[in-house]
């Protein structure tokens, strides 16, 4: 959990102050949404959500590479893919996603 703590803060001061350089509203665009979702494909274990966010980052990452080639397809559309692409994995795995036995159990230390 710490080391979680650690790379969440890491990622955020790095978000904020090198990759867009002020703090303005929906700075993050929807991205946490993606992380949830990498999250769960992943189904809750850190290896398969490396993964699943290795997944999310390339296709993020091939919009903003399409868009400096000037492919041509309208630049909203590009900004799209990352979200569309993490719908359409989703609702793939819709009904074999199953949460921790643990989940909304208080973790009680004996």
């Amino acid at each position: 959990m710490l080391l979680g703590g650690v790379f969440a803060r890491i990622g955020g001061a790095y978000f904020t102050l090198d990759a867009v350089g002020s703090f303005p509203r929906e700075m993050s665009g929807g991205r946490g949404f993606i992380a949830l979702a990498a999250m769960l494909v992943g189904r809750y274990r850190p290896v398969g959500a490396f993964g699943a966010a290795l997944i999310f980052g390339f296709v993020d990452s091939l919009a903003t590479s399409l868009q400096l080639l000037r492919v041509p397809v309208p630049s909203n559309l590009l900004l799209t893919a990352p979200y569309v692409v993490t719908i359409l994995v989703v609702a793939r795995l819709i009904g074999r996603l199953r949460p921790p036995a643990a989940d909304g159990k208080p973790y009680i230390k004996e």
